[in-house]
């Protein structure tokens, strides 16, 4: 073969990649969270699964997010699942349980990965951890064995505390199942109560009602009306001298004295790589449901101050960020 004939197929050799590239069709992922547009540390979750999708090879040549922030409102939940839908994308992150059923409903044939559902197989999405077996896999926000962390702190940061309130959602069965996680591990000598929360008139009326006692502790279970109520139990939990422990940051963030609960940047992070693999071909009933492998312990000095607190050391030692 002639040199000149050699360059000229080893260039068009070296081309092919380029043109196939090129003519790569755009893939599409929808989006629907469950925080609203001005939440900064919900748009830090979101920056965390931009960045691990780039960090894959999906750059904004190579795929089109449609972004929904359904603000914890059921209404929006449904009218952007629809939305979604409509759009026919290759694959659906979704954060929640609800935004979750309601992209299902929508179009049940849509790949979905998802992030911050307590109990996936009791809500009907996935058949089992191991193989889902359906349209839907992701990351679940912990196990209900994680009530004896939230009990076990709430006395190591207000030892005095013997009767202890537990704020679970009416309306999610979730609610029940963390509660009983707590029953079951509750020491001897330690009072415990549920708080249904129902609507928030309820639920002001409730922690009033049980702060008359003295002694008394708060724990916060994780559920839709916590994460949309945590400015309003934070300041419940100040006026009534409670100390109280959250599931997520946000509470924290809010004024809240302790939070314990998983890394939700990372848990993002992790959903890009099965976002990847289901654009690559993979489908979501062959990929396990994953736990969190990273939890975050949060202390609000400010909050704990003002309850007449003293954290201990070792508690502050092992927290992963201190708020002044």
């Amino acid at each position: 073969m002639k040199r000149r004939e050699f360059i000229t197929l080893l260039g068009g050799a070296m081309a092919w990649p380029l043109a196939a590239r090129a003519q790569e069709r755009v893939r599409r992922v929808g989006v629907l969270v469950n925080f609203s547009e001005a939440d900064s540390e919900g748009r830090s979750f979101l920056a965390g699964f931009r960045q691990s999708l780039q960090d894959l090879g999906w750059t904004n040549n190579r795929v089109q997010i449609d972004l929904r922030f359904g603000a914890g409102n059921r209404d929006n939940y449904r009218k952007f699942a629809a939305e979604l839908a409509a759009l026919a994308p290759d694959a659906v992150f979704a954060a929640t349980t609800e935004p979750v059923t309601l992209v299902q409903q929508a179009s049940p044939t849509l790949p979905i990965v998802f992030v911050g559902v307590i109990d996936p197989i009791g809500s009907g999405l996935i058949a089992s951890m191991a193989r889902p077996g359906g349209t839907a896999t992701g990351f679940t926000v912990f196990e209900y064995a994680i009530g004896a962390k939230w009990l076990e702190l709430l006395k190591e940061i207000a030892p005095a505390v013997t009767r202890v309130a537990v704020l679970r959602d009416a309306n999610v069965a979730s609610g029940i199942g963390q509660f009983a996680g707590i029953q079951a591990v509750a020491p001897i000598g330690t009072e415990l109560s549920a708080i249904a929360a129902r609507d928030a008139k309820e639920v002001e009326r409730a922690i009033a009602d049980f702060a008359r006692e003295p002694n008394g502790g708060l724990v916060v279970t994780a559920s839709p009306f916590g994460a949309n109520h945590s400015e309003l139990l934070a300041k419940l939990t100040a006026q009534h001298n409670l100390p109280a422990v959250y599931p997520f940051r946000y509470f924290v963030g809010a004024g809240g004295l302790l939070s314990y609960g998983p890394d939700y940047i990372d848990q993002y992070r992790r959903a890009a790589s099965y976002i990847d693999r289901i654009l690559k071909g993979e489908k979501p009933a062959a990929l396990p449901v994953q736990a969190p492998t990273k939890y975050r312990l949060v202390i609000n000095l400010k909050a704990a101050k003002m309850l007449g607190l003293t954290v201990p050391v070792t508690l502050l030692a092992r927290a992963d960020e201190v708020i002044e």
